[in-house]
């Protein structure tokens, strides 16, 4: 596994490795305003992956997502299970940000500099009551705009020209968006500049509907624990975890070589 300074942006303060084939970033908490002021300053679109183990999973069996995932501007890894697996193969501590905690300092470093912020996606009482909490949190955040995820097909070409008019320095997109995530990926040439973000859950977390795993259960890896209680079914993502651990394994064994993604 190869690890170097690879970004497309040379001033980005960051080492991009790649793990079983998917990039990841190394990125200090200390860096982090820094690298999204030069993500902004830039110019062009750039787009912003939190990485979970699942998503490492699809990125490697799913094209569509993978090509997206490669031409983010930065991979976030946000599962344990993704450090211990760079840790594992190649012995390089790779820092991990819980989503909330991630957007919440992306949210304060666009307030520093008075930018923008549109919101996609979520129910319209979540959507309301999320807006109205970052409003009061981050006074100095201008929020440009908001479009509840429950669109209609024939709304879409409509929400893409309120979006590219409003020019947000941060798009931010939510559940009830078809496609997901890679409703981005897919509208990525419609889009204005600035940064994109999948939030998935994080509306209902600013709309106080749910919260966020605690500092010490995230840090120790057990945040899982209460996904699981939400959805039991989730149990059965362990042998996916398996199949993870079994690729680690072999890339270990056979030392396989990983070059730096691009």
């Amino acid at each position: 596994m190869d690890i170097e300074n690879c970004g497309s942006e040379p001033d980005v303060l960051r080492e991009r490795l790649s793990l079983l084939k998917v990039p990841l970033d190394i990125i200090g908490l200390k860096d982090l305003g820094d690298i999204i002021r030069t993500l902004l300053d830039s110019g062009g679109g750039k787009n912003i992956v939190l990485l979970s183990l699942w998503d490492l999973l699809r990125a490697r069996s799913n094209k569509e997502y993978r090509a997206y995932v490669l031409s983010a501007a930065l991979v976030i890894p946000i599962s344990k299970s993704l450090v211990k697996g760079a840790r594992f193969v190649s012995n390089k501590q790779v820092p991990r940000y819980m989503p909330f905690i991630f957007i919440v300092r992306l949210l304060a470093n666009l307030e520093e500099r008075e930018l923008s912020l549109y919101l996609l996606g979520g129910k319209l009482q979540t959507l309301r009551k999320a807006e109205k909490n970052i409003r009061q949190t981050f006074p100095h955040l201008r929020i440009v705009g908001r479009y509840v995820g429950s669109f209609k097909k024939s709304q879409e070409n409509s929400i893409l020209e309120a979006i590219r008019k409003a020019s947000p320095s941060l798009l931010l997109v939510g559940k009830g968006i078809a496609g997901g995530e890679q409703w981005i990926a897919k509208h990525d040439a419609l889009l204005p500049g600035g940064i994109r973000l999948w939030c998935s859950d994080l509306y209902e977390i600013f709309a106080e509907q749910r919260k966020h795993p605690s500092q010490y259960a995230f840090d120790h890896g057990l945040e899982w624990i209460g996904l699981c209680l939400q959805k039991p079914i989730r149990v059965f993502k362990v042998f996916p975890y398996l199949y993870y651990k079994s690729l680690l394994l072999a890339y270990r064994l056979f030392k396989h070589e990983d070059s730096c993604t691009k």
